[in-house]
């Protein structure tokens, strides 16, 4: 075990992941309010409460995801990242990066075709088998969207490099570039077929093809993005398939965990599918947990992946040498960290659930519905957090049987629960239009169960997590957040409710929603100050630190402190 860095090298170290979280941050930020905006034209094409169009499309525009996630889970971050650490200190290195993404692009593209072959037999696995028009209407989408999977893998693939040099702009802020060209074609396919195409004898062959290629069109402008700055890595990029004698024979023994939990997570997620998908056309179902999945994956994203990636970095370095308390020490501070802001960004949430809803909705009524389950995501959002470092750590150690465990339980209690939904649907005990918020709710609870797991598990492993110095922090956080959703929710009654301004249409649910979250984090940041929480005041210390004076005062010694500090 190698003892800590020194002051100097612990401050250059601190001095990168600040940068490197501000550059993730505000790419983050642009990509995901982007990404709303792209949503809400969509919404305005084919609806997505009651809409069998938007749940037809929202299946197999969400199989390129999918899939990409048996890829990325199963190589890309639990394999690929701590390789690329490791080869920046070999000295065939750039040698072995070729090799990598060599590999990676013909996985990639293997992986397209047989999607493209088993297309039908996805969407089926996911639509009732008596919505016959509905489920031929996503596999035409599905051939126009499963190409996607070669762009989201070449994407991450570069990005993963690029983030490990230190180099995190053209992977953050790509995905806007995507969000522009989507929300350009879905504003001129509204122009040119109609608003509101919800019926499915509508679609065309010519209408489908608009549609998916705009969206695969998207994701492939996204991924060449990356391509423009591949100059700064420094790495000449090379075809090569000479892969023998290459020490990649542990990739796959490591590679084989990883997918393998990924492929149960995924078919756990089909039949999660399956089961709201039969409200599809009468309430809440695939579109709008995938619309309440984006909108809870806007605070994910822009805290959990802005400061949680950076640390990852810094986890595989510590690691590979052995450092077991500076990791200990670095787990902590991010939970700690991470707590602090998700907590509010929970009580903002939870109070403007309905008007935030309506931004994805086309009527108040609807945005009622898509509510609850967005509620019922929002549950796991700091347990997923605390996953989030907790899983990466296990990565960073080269143990990724350990996750496929606690994955597995997980998955198991998320197919329990979207059955015992279905069971107390069949029993008319549980409406078909709470289909969707019942399996959310079951997601939440299987998602904090497995983050509990993971933690007993990782303390054994390090022998010791020091749990007490982050679960107090998040204590008092829960503790601040209760009157600041309260004060929110009580804002929103008092302009009406549902019946009220911040829900009669789209742009004032955003209104509604920024003024709630202002109110909630007010109370939220009185209360911690109420209770002299020093999680406070390191959230403001951290804040001044990055912005403004901080930045520019390391900025003039970048080119000798830049560190490698993270990756996707």
């Amino acid at each position: 075990m190698t003892s800590s860095a020194p002051d100097g090298g612990t401050e250059e170290r601190m001095v990168g992941v600040e940068r490197g979280s501000i550059m993730l941050g505000a790419g983050t930020l642009a990509s995901r309010v982007t990404g709303l905006l792209r949503t809400v034209v969509l919404v305005g094409v084919v609806g997505s409460n009651r809409s069998a169009v938007a749940d037809a499309f929202s299946v197999a525009n969400q199989l390129p995801n999918s899939i990409f996630g048996l890829i990325s889970v199963g190589i890309l971050t639990a394999v690929i990242v701590p390789q690329i650490v490791r080869a920046s200190r070999r000295q065939d290195g750039e040698e072995f990066v070729s090799k990598l993404v060599t590999m990676g692009g013909a996985i990639f593209l293997l992986m397209t075709g047989a999607a493209v072959v088993v297309a039908p037999w996805l969407v089926s696995l996911q639509l009732r088998p008596e919505n016959t028009a509905q489920i031929a209407l996503a596999t035409a989408f599905a051939y126009w969207c499963l190409p996607q999977i070669f762009f989201y893998g070449l994407y991450a693939l570069l990005g993963e490099v690029l983030n490990a040099k230190g180099i995190f702009g053209p992977f953050a802020w790509a995905p806007v570039a995507n969000n522009i060209l989507s929300i350009i074609g879905f504003l001129l396919i509204g122009m040119a077929f109609g608003e509101n195409l919800a019926r499915v004898a509508e679609w065309s062959p010519g209408m489908i093809a608009s549609l998916g290629g705009v969206a695969t069109g998207g994701i492939a402008l996204q991924a060449l993005v990356l391509l423009l700055f591949w100059r700064r890595t420094a790495i000449r990029l090379e075809i090569d398939f000479r892969w023998r004698g290459a020490q990649l024979g542990d990739l796959g023994r490591v590679a084989s965990w990883t997918l393998l939990m990924a492929l149960v997570s995924l078919g756990a997620g089909f039949y999660q599918s399956w089961v709201a998908n039969e409200a599809s056309g009468q309430g809440a179902a695939s579109a709008v947990m995938s619309n309440a999945w984006l909108v809870f994956m806007l605070p994910y994203s822009i805290i959990v992946l802005s400061i949680g990636t950076p640390y990852y970095t810094r986890l595989s370095e510590h690691a590979s040498l052995g450092a077991y308390p500076e990791m200990r020490r670095d787990i902590s501070r991010s939970i700690r960290t991470l707590g602090f802001f998700l907590f509010a960004a929970l009580s903002a949430l939870v109070a403007a659930a309905v008007p935030a809803s309506r931004v994805f909705t086309n009527s108040p009524h609807d945005a009622a519905e898509a509510s609850l389950v967005l509620c019922c995501y929002l549950l796991s959002l700091v347990p997923l957090a605390v996953l989030f470092i907790v899983q990466r750590t296990f990565y960073a150690l080269g143990d990724t049987r350990t996750p496929f465990w606690f994955t597995l339980f997980q998955t198991a209690v998320v197919i329990a629960t979207a059955s015992l939904a279905w069971l107390l649907h069949e029993l008319h005990i549980l409406p078909v239009t709470s289909l969707a918020a019942a399996v959310a709710l079951g997601q939440s609870v299987a998602s904090i169960g497995q983050s509990a797991i993971a933690v007993v598990l990782l303390r054994r492993r390090l022998g010791g997590l020091h749990v007490q110095d982050w679960v107090r922090p998040l204590a008092r956080c829960l503790l601040a957040a209760v009157p600041a959703t309260l004060a929110g929710w009580a804002l929103y009654l008092a302009l009406g409710g549902q019946a009220g301004w911040f829900v009669s249409d789209k742009l004032p649910g955003v209104l509604g929603t920024f003024a709630i979250g202002l109110l909630s984090g007010a109370v939220y940041v009185s209360a911690l100050a109420m209770f002299r929480a020093p999680e406070l005041a390191a959230a403001l210390a951290l804040i001044r630190a990055r912005f403004p004076r901080r930045f520019s005062a390391v900025s003039s010694d970048d080119a000798t402190n830049r560190r490698r500090t993270g990756s996707r």
